[in-house]
């Protein structure tokens, strides 16, 4: 299989940190996509890899493209099911997949307006459009979202309950983001602050960069 993706983008953190979750690292190829060269934007990777000229995409050995992190996560699970990250029973299922779309919305996605619409983003040969009211309107609904997540927190050791999932992948995602964007986590969510800390010693979040990657490019 090949994943194609950049070493340091926060949507792509999701799927490396699953990867090595489950110890599967070692049945994929890395292939870089450079973000700053917008080259997941280009019709030749839209018309035959994804569509929505995102990252990161998996590309399976019949030549099958399979892109959104947490479809590509819910296959990694189908294909090897110990750890389970997207649940086991019906109610863990849709319990994980609500907290991890909520950690979409209210944070990831939101990160990721703020940046590409209030902030250089990924400089003006990529960002061609930009709206600062609405980016700097999504940076407050990502504050508001460690909020909620912090509440979440206060009470349950993990953002799905007592296991780690793909939820907590989706919120470490967020926050990767925020601190690519110098977005902090706020003082008073010190829930969440600990957490994270938590979450930054697993070793699939501290190797995630360092995971081996093809030296060949996406043109």
């Amino acid at each position: 299989m090949k994943i194609y993706d950049w070493p340091t983008g926060p949507y792509p953190a999701r799927v490396r940190i699953a990867l090595a979750e489950k110890n599967l690292q070692s049945r994929v190829q890395f292939v870089s996509v450079n973000l700053w060269k917008g080259e997941r934007k280009r019709p030749d990777f839209v018309a035959k890899k994804n569509y929505s000229g995102t990252l990161p995409v998996l590309e399976l050995d019949d030549g099958t493209f399979i892109a959104e992190c947490t479809a590509i996560t819910e296959y990694l699970d189908a294909l090897d099911g110990a750890p389970t990250l997207t649940g086991g029973t019906p109610r863990e299922k849709g319990l994980i997949h609500m907290m991890s779309k909520r950690a979409e919305l209210e944070l990831l996605d939101a990160i990721s307006v703020y940046f590409h619409h209030a902030t250089p983003g990924l400089g003006p040969d990529v960002e061609i459009y930009q709206n600062a009211e609405w980016g700097f309107r999504q940076r407050d609904k990502a504050l508001r979202g460690m909020h909620y997540f912090n509440a979440i927190l206060e009470r349950q050791p993990f953002v799905a309950g007592e296991v780690f999932s793909m939820a907590d992948i989706t919120v470490i995602g967020g926050l990767i983001f925020a601190g690519l964007v110098n977005l902090p986590v706020p003082a008073e969510c010190e829930a969440l602050q600990a957490w994270y800390a938590r979450m930054q010693e697993r070793s699939s979040v501290k190797n995630r960069v360092t995971m081996s990657e093809s030296t060949e490019a996406c043109v």
